[in-house]
């Protein structure tokens, strides 16, 4: 890691004078708005397209600190792997770049967008990474984190500093790449990212059970999940959709079915996949009818698990994010509903629960955690009025230790509280 601490520019902002919103379009003006907030004391809402705005604790900062100029490839050399762009640069200009190339952004980044209730295709890589989101190929790949090699940031002392590299093999010391993801901003600004890219897979295939169409069929899919996970086919996502939620598939046979259907992916060569498949057919046959979708509608498929289509309509609904031991994710979800309308889409061979839950005054935070905790699992209220995200903690709560290990990281990279204060936790 390095730092540098440059002076003031001639066109250093004045707070005194500002308007709400302050428009920065290159690192040296990132600087000079967090150090002259970090001297007037002055909280700034760090976003781009603001895409991901209603994620997190609802806030009230009255300067906004707009990056959205931060955009831009700065270096992609396919053989080696790696891409560096601009903090801002749209996450779809990106996967456009790496298609051209047959590579992909392994962790398949999802668009929120829709599910709360703005547009498609305005997610940006430096909100992505912040969020540390990914889709179902996670299962197989990891996440946001494991594949974010380096950065440049503006920490909220006023500091430019830097971490890791350009290589995929690359050490510097303390990795403060896996500390910036998932830290909502909430620590620095960052400036420029440098990611790790993959080849994309040859083919894609899906095997798909379909259930009868009587019956809540949660428990035998989970079961079906673990099973193909535990076997030697190398699946890459795992999915389960109860009826109600498959008749709002894109896919038309998934949709028509009636049916609840568990989903497995396979990707690869096309003669592996095609064996594979095959195995976990029969594998899987003992749970229910067996049928396959091939590219285009596996691909379909998966981006509707990935940007959770299905609670992208009723935006009356709040939805939680529950992270679950996967043998455990039936359980838990069908004890959060018991009595209460809701539905629950299961990814991550059930370790990942999507809710989406009637509107209360606590948005079922209490049931919601207690079964959650019963299996040392956590959540995250991801979709509720700003009132209810305001009052509600949204991330799991902390206490003890772990709060004072957020409160001391804080401290250490901003430390007068200026950057996002309490988008995590309040007094953060």
């Amino acid at each position: 890691m390095s730092t540098t601490d440059n002076c003031h520019s001639p066109n250093s902002p004045d707070f005194d004078d500002m308007t709400d919103n302050l428009k920065a379009e290159n690192e040296q003006q990132v600087l000079d708005a967090v150090k002259s907030a970090a001297s007037d004391k002055i909280a700034l809402d760090v976003r781009a397209n603001g895409s991901k705005a209603g994620l997190g604790r609802a806030t009230d900062i009255g300067h906004v600190l707009d990056v959205s100029g931060l955009g831009g490839v700065n270096f992609y050399e396919p053989a080696e792997l790696v891409l560096s762009a601009g903090a801002a640069t749209g996450v779809a200009e990106v996967e456009d770049l790496l298609a051209d190339k047959s590579q992909q952004l392994a962790f398949e980044p999802p668009d929120l967008g829709p599910l709360l209730g703005g547009e498609a295709g305005q997610g940006t890589l430096g909100g992505l990474v912040a969020c540390n989101l990914a889709g179902p190929r996670r299962v197989k790949a990891g996440a946001a984190r494991d594949h974010f090699l380096g950065f440049s940031a503006v920490s909220g002392r006023g500091e430019v500093f830097k971490s890791g590299g350009r290589v995929v093999k690359n050490v510097t010391g303390f990795d403060l790449s896996k500390l910036m993801a998932g830290s909502y901003g909430t620590l620095a600004v960052m400036t420029e990212l440098t990611i790790k890219v993959l080849p994309a897979p040859e083919k894609i295939r899906t095997v798909l059970i379909s259930w009868a169409k009587d019956g809540i069929y949660d428990h035998g899919g989970v079961k079906a999940m673990t099973d193909a996970m535990a076997s030697p086919h190398e699946v890459s996502g795992a999915a389960h959709m109860p009826a109600g939620i498959a008749e709002r598939s894109s896919v038309s046979y998934v949709g028509d079915s009636g049916r609840a259907v568990t989903a497995l992916r396979v990707e690869g060569p096309e003669p592996s996949v095609a064996h594979r498949c095959e195995a976990l057919k029969n594998l899987l046959g003992k749970y229910g009818d067996i049928e396959e979708l091939h590219t285009q509608n596996s691909t379909a498929f998966w981006c509707d698990v990935r940007d959770v289509q299905c609670f992208v309509e009723n935006q009356d609904r709040y939805i939680w994010r529950v992270s679950v031991p996967p043998t455990e994710g039936s359980r838990v979800a069908l004890k959060i509903l018991e009595g209460r309308p809701g539905e629950a889409l299961y990814d991550w061979s059930g370790g990942l629960i999507w809710l989406a839950l009637a509107p209360a005054p606590d948005a079922c935070a209490n049931i919601v955690r207690q079964h959650v905790a019963a299996v040392g699992g956590h959540a995250m209220l991801m979709r509720a009025p700003a009132d209810v995200r305001a009052r509600v903690p949204v991330f799991e709560p902390q206490n003890g230790t772990m709060a004072d290990i957020t409160q001391r990281i804080k401290e250490g990279f901003d430390p007068h509280g200026i950057l996002n204060p309490g988008r995590m936790y309040e007094g953060v």
